[in-house]
């Protein structure tokens, strides 16, 4: 059974259980399967030497998780080529792609964790009683060591969009 961190994080003030351990800086990045559509998985190999920010939203049809979408897209086209954006959900990959087309994201990569939360458990960002991955930013180097972490305490608010990208320009 996975690890279970409880007292950690909240939503609207409530206590939530979060699945999986807690990454730190200096730690190994996780490999992941995702889906970048229905039938298409992805994993971390597949963003293999580029600098990489994860922004992991509970949900893109939300207002936190829509603007925290649209901010790291704004970003993604200051920070040049050797670093991708991926924004991970647990939405559907439909949902996900009908979103960042109304929403005019062209910039980040939105990758789902619908099928089996494997990004969820492995990033210490599942939170159990909802099955929805926790607000949370990890930004790995090109050799997939993670240099930056925040795991948000409560679900509704934002991330520290500032610090986030000042990680990734360190790593540029």
């Amino acid at each position: 059974m996975a690890q279970e961190r409880t007292g950690v994080a909240t939503l609207k003030g409530n206590p939530i259980t979060l699945v999986g351990p807690e990454l730190k800086a200096g730690d190994k990045a996780p490999d992941f399967k995702l889906n970048k559509n229905l039938t298409e998985q992805v994993s971390l190999s597949d963003y293999a030497g580029k600098v990489k920010l994860i922004s992991v939203v509970p949900s893109l049809d939300t207002g936190v998780c829509d603007a925290q979408t649209r901010r790291f897209n704004e970003e993604a086209a200051k920070l040049g080529e050797n670093v991708v954006i991926l924004t991970v959900s647990v939405d559907l990959p439909f949902a996900q792609s009908r979103w960042c087309g109304a929403a005019g994201v062209d910039k980040v990569i939105t990758l789902s964790d619908y099928k089996d939360r494997n990004f969820g458990q492995s990033y210490g960002v599942l939170i159990k009683e909802l099955q929805l991955d926790m607000r949370s930013i990890f930004v790995l180097d090109a050799n997939d060591t993670i240099q930056y972490v925040e795991y948000l305490k409560e679900m509704t608010e934002h991330p520290n969009y500032e610090a986030a990208v000042e990680a990734v320009k360190k790593l540029v």
